[in-house]
């Protein structure tokens, strides 16, 4: 049996501003071509599918479009919701959809209603698990408020409900922070109470747990696995080599996976120096890329951003780390807060652009404008 496994799309999102909604689009269609093209039994998509509870329409119209065609292709899809979908909106016109080979597991009604597969060798239940919010469904799985609780209560209902339809080979689809997993930085928390994440243990005995929340591909457990997002959503991942798995479950249920690598929109770099030294970087690639570059200048030079822009359109980012100073935000607030002279505020955000304090005259020219914005103030 062969089946790909897929997650995170969040379908909406933007990239520091820049719109990602084509290039959204562009994986989905390679996504059904891949689907096609390996003859998988169905593709499994582990949560978030959108960005947010509300989506915008744009994003709406991209996953009709994508369910349609998966549809007319013959390929049924099984999907969850995860922590950053609405329940119900994704859930919407579920027995419609079912109809049509698309499988919507979004609450708890469908934990027991797999979609049963068969090959050769007999039938394969795949079970989906939503995002649970551990305050949403303790009460209804009679579980303690945490993710482990919820996550265990859910499995342990799967593997009655497929030892009742005598099924052996089982895989869960599931939206969660698994114990081991390592995080990109643009995931959202999910903790809940200090307890956010569940053992890879919960899953034991399954063919294969297909997981949907961290944006980096990475295998936590065995048989237990993190497609990864499609695209990168933040300058912390362009280390990533974005990717879909495909999963092949042998009579005996064995697994095998396969990474397949997916399109790359624009690479992201990050570059690091003054100003004028990044300016006189002759490598071509930076004009094709989104780029973040953090400026070392010791004063912030005259418009940064539209300067590395006229060199790499797809500057993205700007952060300044001046040689010579550590970077401290606890104490930068610190200091702010004791403060009380307006004229210090001031001098202290003088410091904070260009690392150095306003001389005398500077000083002296701070001092007439807070007199004078007092004054006006005064006789309004």
């Amino acid at each position: 049996m062969r089946l790909l496994h897929t997650s995170d799309w969040h379908l909406g999102r933007t990239l520091h501003g820049a719109p990602l909604i084509e290039h959204q689009r562009g994986f989905l269609s390679w996504l059904q071509d891949v689907a096609v093209r390996e003859q998988v039994a169905a593709v499994l998509v582990a949560g978030d599918v959108y960005d947010r509870a509300v989506p915008p329409t744009d994003a709406v119209r991209l996953l009709d479009d994508a369910l349609a065609g998966f549809a007319a292709s013959g390929v049924p899809v099984l999907l969850t919701s995860g922590n950053h979908d609405s329940a119900i909106r994704l859930g919407f016109g579920r027995a419609l959809n079912r109809a049509a080979g698309i499988h919507l597991r979004t609450d708890l009604s469908g934990l027991t209603d797999p979609l049963v597969l068969r090959d050769d060798a007999g039938e394969l239940a795949v079970y989906g698990i939503p995002y649970l919010l551990p305050d949403a469904v303790m009460d209804d799985l009679g579980t303690e408020r945490t993710h482990a609780a919820v996550l265990a209560a859910a499995v342990d209902r799967i593997r009655a409900d497929a030892r009742a339809r005598e099924i052996s080979r089982v895989v869960a689809v599931a939206h969660a922070f698994v114990t081991g997993g390592t995080e990109s930085g643009s995931e959202r928390d999910i903790r809940v109470g200090g307890l956010a994440d569940a053992p890879a243990a919960v899953f034991a005995g399954l063919s294969y747990t297909a997981l949907g929340h961290l944006h980096g591909p990475q295998q936590v457990a065995d048989r237990v696995r993190y497609s990864g997002s499609p695209l990168a959503f933040s300058f912390g991942e362009r280390q990533h080599v974005k990717s879909v798995t495909l999963v092949d479950i042998d009579a005996a249920g064995a697994v095998t996976t396969e990474l397949l690598a997916t399109p790359v929109p624009r690479p992201l770099r990050e570059v690091r120096g003054r100003l004028a030294d990044l300016l006189a970087d002759p490598d071509p690639s930076l004009a094709g890329a989104w780029v973040k570059a953090v400026l070392t200048d010791p004063q912030r030079p005259l418009a940064p951003m539209e300067r590395l822009r006229e060199r790499w359109p797809h500057t993205l980012v700007l952060d300044f780390a001046p040689e010579g100073m550590q970077v401290d935000t606890a104490t930068d607030l610190q200091r702010l807060s004791e403060a009380s002279d307006p004229v210090e505020v001031c001098a202290h955000f003088m410091e904070w652009v260009d690392a150095t304090r306003p001389d005398r005259a500077q000083q002296d020219e701070l001092r007439r404008t807070v007199e004078a914005v007092r004054a006006l103030e005064a006789s309004a």
